[in-house]
């Protein structure tokens, strides 16, 4: 084994299955104090309202997104009563706090290390905390970027899917939008083809990009983190499925990636030339909830909708 302070990685796995398929490993950050409630009320606070997300943790694994239901409380408020409530919180971008961001790219860097790939194609390194109370549901979903999860606190179960198989998830589903929902539609047949992963603090799932999955939580509160990158292929194709995803929302549809090339190409320049005059722009939360709204419609700021919804879960 290659182990390290926060990685314990197979390097055999490592290589077989990294950046292709599921696979389990261990990590030393279970007792990390920045992952204690306290601390996490703290991170919250500091937060951008954009960057958390938060609803009832009670819902279906294919639970249409104008159903789930919301919660009337603040970020702090929630994670205080997460152990009596049924409720399920992201924080987004958890890099931004440089105590976090030392974790993260750690963590990503050792990893990929370890599986032996170059740390020059990482890129983009983003943290996600999830706090969920005990048997919560996470619906299914795909993540646009490589991932690892990592346990903190009590028991995760995920549930991972084929990432090459379009009768899950079409290519349409996969173009990336502002508008669109994260959770995706799901059968009750999809679960034939799942592979199931119990994990518990200390222990850690490889994702890797668009990977189909939902999760659920055990008997107690869960806390765990994403641990995000890019690589230069992966900033590629999501280059791609955001002029895909824009383009078919002015009703212009598009090919998957792959089918012309110089189509393909042309949209990357698009796309890097659009955010050149975007991107500064985008560091205020108003101005970001502005050009979204414009650009992508209301659904687009979905997730600041205030008021608990009271739906029949």
């Amino acid at each position: 084994m290659s182990t390290s302070p926060i990685v314990s990685i197979d390097p055999e796995v490592a290589r077989a299955r990294f950046l292709k398929q599921p696979f389990t490993l261990n990590h030393g950050l279970a007792d990390h104090p920045l992952f204690t409630l306290p601390r996490l009320i703290e991170l919250a606070q500091s937060m951008p309202g954009d960057r958390i997300e938060y609803n009832s943790g009670k819902v279906a694994v294919g639970v249409k997104p104008e159903d789930v239901p919301r919660i009337d409380k603040s970020p702090a408020e929630v994670i205080r009563s997460i152990e009596t409530d049924n409720a399920w919180m992201v924080i987004k971008r958890v890099e931004q706090d440089p105590a976090y961001r030392a974790i993260l790219e750690a963590f990503v860097l050792e990893a990929n290390r370890a599986a032996g790939r170059p740390t020059d194609d990482c890129s983009d390194l983003q943290g996600f905390i999830f706090v969920s109370s005990a048997n919560a549901t996470t619906p299914f979903h795909v993540d646009m970027e490589e991932n690892i999860l990592i346990q903190i606190r009590g028991d995760k179960f995920v549930h991972t899917f084929d990432n090459a198989d379009r009768s899950l998830v079409s290519e349409q589903a996969l173009e990336i939008s502002p508008s669109k929902h994260r959770n995706l539609p799901y059968g009750e047949l999809f679960e034939v083809r799942a592979t199931r992963h119990a994990l518990k603090p200390g222990e850690a799932l490889h994702m890797p990009y668009v990977v189909p999955h939902w999760v659920s939580t055990g008997t107690t509160y869960s806390i765990s983190m994403a641990m995000t990158w890019k690589t230069r292929e992966v900033l590629r194709l999501n280059k791609i499925r955001t002029m895909n995803g824009t383009l078919r929302r002015f009703g212009l549809p598009q090919s998957a990636p792959g089918v012309s090339p110089l189509r393909d190409a042309a949209k990357v320049v698009t796309h890097d030339a659009i955010h050149a005059v975007l991107d500064p722009l985008r560091k205020s939360e108003a101005i970001r909830n502005f050009l979204r709204g414009i650009i992508y419609g209301k659904e687009a700021n979905y997730y600041l909708q205030t008021g608990a919804k009271r739906a029949g879960m």
